[in-house]
């Protein structure tokens, strides 16, 4: 499947947030990995299971273009270019990723991208690909203090880009 929704920081990831570190360090050192390691888990029965590894950004990196200091791929060039690397702190407590993908309608109108970006807090990325069904062609992040709230706002945009909402 394709990532439709991330949430950063995972929600009530406790103890599996050491878990998910402790991993990811170990597949970094074993494969001695210079620049970024995205390490993709999905959670299950309270243990963690691996979905995806990839060495380059990552769409489930995206969040940290508004969502962190540094972004992933500043990162990853400091990182190849031997640079000092750069904070990875959050600059909300919550940053809510959806992806745009293609669907039924064709391209992505530009009311659509209107109203998307008539939302405040709303951080959208195209990516200039054809529009097709199913196909990945831009993500929206939306940053802030409440969980639900940031969520609904990012769920919103999406839907408005996906053509299933009307109204602003």
């Amino acid at each position: 499947g394709m990532l439709r929704e991330l949430i950063a920081p995972a929600p009530e990831a406790g103890s599996l947030q050491a878990e998910a570190r402790r991993i990811t360090e170990t597949i970094a050192a074993d494969c001695g990995v210079v620049g970024l390691l995205a390490v993709e888990f999905f959670q299950s029965d309270g243990k963690l299971l691996i979905n995806e590894i990839a060495t380059r950004p990552h769409n489930s990196g995206h969040f940290s273009i508004e969502g962190a200091v540094t972004s992933q791929f500043e990162q990853h060039l400091r990182a190849v270019l031997d640079l000092p690397l750069g904070s990875t702190t959050l600059t909300a407590p919550w940053a809510v990723t959806e992806n745009i993908v293609g669907g039924h309608s064709g391209d992505v109108c530009t009311s659509q991208v209107e109203q998307a970006m008539s939302l405040e807090g709303v951080h959208l990325h195209l990516y200039g690909k054809e529009s097709r069904l199913g196909r990945k062609i831009g993500h929206l992040t939306v940053l802030g203090n409440n969980l639900e709230s940031t969520r609904s706002l990012a769920r919103r945009a999406a839907a408005i880009m996906k053509g299933e909402c009307e109204d602003v």
